[in-house]
C-alpha cells in the first residue's frame, strides 16, 4: 500500500508505549527476537537468496517488541490501490479452491488475496468508483505501487501469493486465489475480495501488499482490523482471532525473511490497526494485510525483486499462518 500521493498525507507514528501487543508478540516469537538481535549485531548479507541487508539505523533504534500497535485512522489504504466494484460474475473468475493433499493443513480453508491487479492501469473508471466498505465509501482499487525501476506491486504480490499457494496446499490445505493475476482484467473491488473470503468460510484470509512511501522508510508491517461496526461492517467477532493470526504472521515473518519491522509505522512492532480498509472492515473470518516492505527504498527494493526473497516472504507468512491454524 502506497502512503503516498496527491489525496492524502503520510501517517504519522504514534509515541510508542509499552502494552499488552507487545508482550504478546514477543512471547510468541522468541527465537525470532533472538535471531533480530544477531541480525542487529552483525548485519545480514544482501542480494539475491540471502537475509535482508542490515538495518537502518531508524529501523534498529525501534525494536519489534518497542511499543505496541499504531491506530491509524484516516490514512491512505490498500483498499485505495486495490479495487472499483467488479462487474457481476467477476468472483466466478478468481481462483477456484485447489484440492488439497493430505498433510497438517487437511480440511482447513486458506484465502490468499494479491492486492492490485496489473490490469487495473487500464481501467481507472472502473477502479475509481467508489464502494462501499462499512464506515464511509472508497475506491474500488487502485494501481498500486512500484519499485523506481518500474516493477510493480502487483507483479510482486501475485507472485508472492502463488509461491504461498504451493506451499500451503502441500501442507493439505485448500487454498483460494481472490484473483489470478489478469484474470479478471482489473479489480476485484475491496468489497468483493472481503466476500470471497467470506463465502468460502475461511479459517484464516491474507492480503498481500508492498508499500511504497519515502526512501529510508523501510521494513514489513502487518495490518490488524480494528473494532468496526458502522453499515455493513462488524468486524467485532474477528479482532482478537485476527490479532492472533496477524502476531504470529509477523513474528515467523520476520525470523524467516530478516526484513526488519517497519521504522516509519507501527512503533517498531510490525504491527499496525487499522479501520479503513475495506477488505478488513467486511470480512468476516480471520484475516490480516501484510506490507511486505517498501518498493520506494533502494534496500527493500532489492529484497522485493529477488525471486530468492519473496519464496522466503511467502515461507514466513505460510509458518505464521501454520502457528495459528495450528495453535
Amino acid at each position: 500500500m502506497s502512503y503516498v500521493g496527491p489525496d492524502f498525507d503520510p501517517p504519522q507514528p504514534r509515541r510508542s508505549r509499552r502494552g499488552p501487543l507487545t508482550v504478546a508478540l514477543a512471547a510468541l516469537v522468541p527465537g525470532a527476537l533472538l535471531g533480530w538481535l544477531v541480525y542487529e549485531a552483525v548485519g545480514a548479507p544482501g542480494g539475491s537468496g540471502q537475509a535482508g541487508p542490515a538495518a537502518s539505523s531508524a529501523s534498529v533504534s525501534r525494536p519489534l517488541s518497542a511499543a505496541p500497535p499504531t491506530t491509524l485512522t484516516g490514512s491512505p489504504t490498500d483498499d485505495a490501490k486495490a479495487s472499483p466494484t467488479p462487474t457481476a460474475g467477476a468472483s466466478e473468475s478468481t481462483s477456484a479452491a485447489a484440492p488439497a493433499a493430505s498433510g497438517p493443513l487437511k480440511g482447513k480453508v486458506i484465502v490468499i488475496d494479491p492486492g492490485h491487479n496489473p490490469g487495473n492501469f487500464r481501467h481507472t473508471a472502473e477502479i475509481n468508483r467508489q464502494v462501499d466498505i462499512g464506515t464511509n465509501s472508497k475506491e474500488c482499487d487502485t494501481t498500486g505501487t512500484s519499485t523506481n525501476s518500474g516493477y510493480t506491486e502487483a507483479r510482486f504480490t501475485q507472485d508472492v501469493a502463488d509461491r504461498l499457494r504451493a506451499i500451503l496446499q502441500r501442507q493439505g490445505a485448500t487454498v483460494k486465489l481472490t484473483h489470478e493475476g489478469d484474470s479478471p482484467p482489473w479489480g476485484p473491488c475491496v468489497d468483493e475480495r472481503a466476500r470471497i473470503g467470506n463465502a468460502a468460510h475461511a479459517d484464516a484470509a491474507i492480503s498481500i501488499h508492498a508499500d511504497g512511501s519515502a526512501q529510508g522508510n523501510r521494513g514489513f508491517h502487518v495490518i490488524l482490523p480494528d473494532s468496526v461496526h458502522a453499515g455493513g461492517a462488524d468486524t467485532r467477532p474477528i479482532v482478537a482471532s485476527s490479532k492472533s493470526l496477524g502476531e504470529r504472521i509477523a513474528g515467523n515473518f520476520l525470523r524467516v525473511t530478516g526484513e526488519p519491522p517497519s521504522n516509519y509505522v507501527g512503533g517498531g512492532t510490525g504491527l499496525v490497526t487499522r479501520k479503513d480498509l475495506g477488505g478488513l472492515n467486511l470480512s468476516t473470518v480471520p484475516k490480516v494485510f501484510i506490507e511486505c516492505g517498501n518498493m520506494r527504498d533502494s534496500k527493500d527494493a532489492a529484497l522485493l525483486t529477488s525471486g530468492a526473497w519473496r519464496q522466503k516472504a511467502a515461507q514466513g507468512i505460510s509458518e505464521g499462518i501454520v502457528s495459528f491454524l495450528r495453535g
